[in-house]
């Protein structure tokens, strides 16, 4: 079994956060407003179809309206 060393396990999580390759500010902002808008463009399709599937169930159902 595997001995607990916190130390050692700080350590390690300190050379990996170093490793890390952090986004610029503005990179972080752009990808922050596509996942915004792709996320808008989505919701957007999905009423326009579900209005859609609400009508052609009424027109052949006659309910759902």
């Amino acid at each position: 079994m595997a001995k607990l060393d916190p130390a050692l396990f700080i350590r390690d999580v300190r050379q990996e956060v170093a490793r890390v390759t952090w986004p610029s500010r503005k990179e972080t902002l752009i990808t922050t407003g596509l996942v915004l808008a792709l996320s808008a463009l989505a919701a957007v399709f999905f009423l326009l179809s579900d209005k859609l599937i609400q009508f052609v169930v009424s027109l052949l159902f006659g309910f759902g309206a």
